[in-house]
C-alpha cells in the first residue's frame, strides 16, 4: 500500500475558489454533500472561515504547493458533552490517495487537542462505500445502522453507517 499523503489543515483563501467550484460541481460530492453549491463559493468559503464553539472547517492541504486537496469539518461540537462530528470532501482528482484519511486523523487529532472533545462520530449512506472505507482507515469504528436517517442529494432517504471514535482509540496507521 502506498504512503498515506502528508497534508495539513489550513484556512481558506481566495485563491481556494476555483478548485471549490470543481469540487461542489461534481455529481459525487453533491449526492453525498446535499447543500454544497458552486454557484456561492466565495461566500461558502467565507463563512468556512467564521469559527465558532460549533466547529469550524478547514482546506486540507498539500504541504508542499499549499494547494486545495480537499476539505474536512468538525461540527456539532458539543462540549459539556466532549462529542462532535466530522465531515469531509475531496476533490475528483485527488480520491482514492489517501487524502480524506489524512484530513479526517489531522483534524481528529485537532479535535482532540485543541477543542478537548472525547468522542467524535461520523455518518455516510450505507451505499457510499468509499467513505465506509476513509472512516475505517482513520479508526472510526462502526457503531450501527440508522434506518432511512438522511436525505441525500438524490432526495433519498438512505440509512447511514454510525462511526465514532474515541480519544483514546489507538489507529493502526
Amino acid at each position: 500500500m502506498p504512503a498515506r499523503p502528508v497534508v495539513r489543515l489550513r484556512a481558506f483563501a481566495p485563491r481556494d475558489d476555483a478548485p471549490l467550484r470543481l469540487l461542489f460541481a461534481d455529481p459525487g460530492t453533491r449526492l453525498w454533500n446535499p447543500g454544497t453549491s458552486d454557484d456561492d463559493v466565495t461566500g461558502w468559503r467565507v463563512r468556512s472561515n467564521r469559527r465558532t464553539p460549533d466547529g469550524e472547517t478547514w482546506v486540507v492541504a498539500d504541504p508542499d504547493d499549499d494547494r486545495l486537496l480537499g476539505t474536512v469539518s468538525l461540527f456539532d461540537v458539543d462540549h459539556g458533552q466532549g462529542t462532535g462530528e466530522l465531515g469531509y470532501r475531496v476533490l475528483p482528482a485527488e480520491r482514492g490517495r489517501g487524502v480524506a484519511v489524512a484530513g479526517l486523523l489531522a483534524a481528529s487529532a485537532r479535535a482532540y487537542d485543541v477543542h478537548g472533545l472525547r468522542r467524535l462520530q461520523l455518518f455516510h449512506a450505507v451505499g457510499n462505500g468509499a467513505s465506509c472505507g476513509v472512516a475505517l482507515a482513520a479508526g472510526f469504528v462502526v457503531e450501527g445502522t440508522l434506518r432511512a436517517s438522511y436525505v441525500y442529494g438524490d432526495g433519498v432517504a438512505h440509512d447511514e453507517h454510525l462511526h465514532a471514535r474515541l480519544v483514546g482509540d489507538v489507529v493502526d496507521l
